[in-house]
């Protein structure tokens, strides 16, 4: 038994013993749900605009490595910390550190897998490979490979019902589609993304592919962290960012209440144009903040560096370390004299010249296996990334 709704159907279906209405999504059109010509088109052309400046910024860029690691981090613990997690942006970068000691706390270790799979995911992208359900599955292992999601099927689409909010499936605030209609569900939106290159503008493309994807949650877990990388990968794709440096999760973090009422009037009510507002408007602020970031890191390196310069006869080992920490933000010096090929002696020179200045830190506090951190640099990725409560 079904009911039509605005977007989709909902299906009476039993789970473990209880009849549960959930809802399969209609498949999406080919063509945008919303008009362009007025407000909601003006705002579109707003945010493309900024996501233009940010890939501006960075093709100028000395070294856009630099702000690529950076920036994927932020991005990995803020998306992360929606699901749940509760690390920080430092605990993150002091794991990375190769000589960082101890076994790293689940929470940072699923950090850890999202760095790794969205270099994947972009890095097969870049090789040609297309946006597709094979991408998103392989992403999914990446991601749940170790950590508390490794039970949850990684790199499959799930073979048993999820639900959304509540205890159990009769008092979900949402119930996707039953795992019979997962994969038609998902071959659609493969359809969706592959018919639509070349007509509809990008930005049109990501906000619906976003919220379908939502709507199915083809996984156990992971689906969140999965439909926000969806949104980057589709971009870079598309060719609208040649380094994927535009991401929502802050945005969605500080309105998570209206995400989902967002989400919740496209299901319910067909509200598609409420979501492109909102998806719009993140996507504009989202691309300005990045943009402002890297403004204001690419100023605190040429202060710092000026700083260096200005003290006297500088050792260039000591630029060197400078460099190392605008590439990694916290180091160690075990790392940095295998990075560098310098005698450790020499490394530590060189951090306590930094230390003197006011540019480096330890922040390990321990005698053996010290860990220094760029302190400027990391304060201002930091912005932004503390745990919030309910």
């Amino acid at each position: 038994m079904s009911s039509i709704h605005a977007t989709g159907q909902y299906h009476r279906t039993s789970v473990a013993g209880e009849q549960v209405r959930a809802f399969v999504p209609n498949p999406l059109p080919r063509k945008t749900v919303v008009d362009l010509s007025g407000s909601t088109g003006f705002l579109l052309g707003q945010a493309a605009e900024a996501v233009a400046r940010l890939d501006g910024v960075a093709s100028v860029l000395p070294d856009p490595l630099i702000f690529l690691y950076s920036f994927v981090r932020k991005e990995a613990q803020l998306s992360s910390q929606i699901e749940g997690t509760q690390s920080s942006l430092s605990e993150l970068l002091a794991y990375e550190s190769a000589e960082a000691p101890g076994v790293p706390m689940d929470d940072v270790l699923e950090v850890a897998n999202y760095v790794a799979a969205l270099e994947h995911g972009v890095a097969r992208i870049r090789g040609g490979f297309p946006l597709s359900n094979r991408l998103l599955r392989e992403i999914h292992s990446i991601l749940l490979r170790s950590g508390r999601g490794a039970a949850s099927l990684p790199g499959e689409f799930r073979r048993s019902q999820n639900w959304i909010g509540g205890t159990r499936p009769g008092n979900a605030h949402f119930v996707p589609a039953p795992i019979q209609e997962v994969m038609p569900c998902m071959g659609d939106l493969e359809l969706f993304l592959h018919q639509t290159k070349g007509e509809l503008p990008p930005l049109v493309v990501a906000a619906m592919a976003h919220v379908q994807f939502e709507t199915i949650h083809p996984f156990l877990d992971g689906n969140g962290r999965v439909g926000r990388l969806l949104i980057t990968l589709l971009l870079t794709e598309r060719g609208v960012l040649r380094e994927p440096l535009l991401y929502l999760s802050l945005w969605l973090k500080s309105h998570r209440d209206v995400y989902y009422q967002k989400l919740d009037g496209v299901r319910i009510d067909g509200n598609w144009q409420g979501w492109f507002e909102f998806f719009l408007e993140g996507v504009r602020e989202s691309a300005a903040s990045a943009v402002q970031t890297a403004q204001r890191l690419l100023k605190l390196f040429d202060q710092d560096q000026a700083k260096l310069q200005a003290s006297g006869r500088i050792a260039g080992n000591v630029l060197r370390v400078h460099g190392e920490l605008k590439r990694k933000v916290i180091v160690s010096v075990p790392g940095l004299s295998s990075e560098l090929s310098l005698a450790a002696p020499t490394v530590n020179r060189a951090l306590q010249k930094l230390v003197l200045h006011g540019i480096a830190r330890e922040i390990s506090g321990r005698k053996r296996g010290r860990q220094w951190a760029y302190s400027d640099y990391l304060q201002i990725l930091s912005e932004g990334t503390e745990p919030y409560s309910n």
